[in-house]
């Protein structure tokens, strides 16, 4: 393998902890498919940036690599062959602030943000497949939006389509 110079530039938004959406969108020598996504964890009163997320999906932890393994199921294991591209829009909402309560108190103020980034997860996922989109996953999921959580995917979807114009 030889060496060579490639760059990623990084928009410094990206580091913004919080609740976003991303969509990846990869390409390859046998076409092109997307990934959906979004940041701030079910199990903790976390919500990362994109930028650690990024890093997580390509990794080699089997508990956040979920891109990695989508690939490897359809056989994209050349990385050297793809092209990678985010595409993120957020924080939809800000990280909860971690200001000494307990885990429970973070948990019942991370929740119903979450639920609802959960909710436009699954309906990004859905409009795109159903738009024609090859979508690697599938995001299962019941919540669903309040009236906030209504006028803030409809921004994020208005924001998405720029790249996914079938939206």
């Amino acid at each position: 393998m030889a060496s060579d110079l490639h760059q990623l530039t990084l928009p410094g938004a990206m580091l913004r902890r919080g609740f976003w959406l991303y969509v990846w969108k990869i390409t390859g020598p046998s076409g092109t498919a997307l990934y959906v996504g979004r940041t701030g964890d079910n199990s903790s009163p976390h919500a990362s940036a994109p930028y650690t997320r990024m890093g997580q999906h390509l990794g080699s932890a089997k508990t956040q690599n979920a891109l990695r393994r989508h690939l490897e199921t359809r056989g994209w294991t050349d990385f050297d062959s793809l092209t990678f591209d985010l595409f993120s829009h957020g924080p939809i909402y800000p990280e909860v602030d971690h200001d000494g309560a307990d885990r429970s108190t973070l948990m019942a103020r991370h929740m119903p943000l979450r639920d609802q980034v959960g909710a436009m997860e699954k309906l990004l996922c859905d409009g795109l497949r159903v738009a024609g989109y090859d979508v690697m996953n599938t995001v299962n999921c019941k919540w669903t939006l309040d009236t906030v959580g209504t006028e803030k995917w409809e921004i994020a979807k208005a924001a998405f389509r720029k790249e996914f114009p079938e939206l």
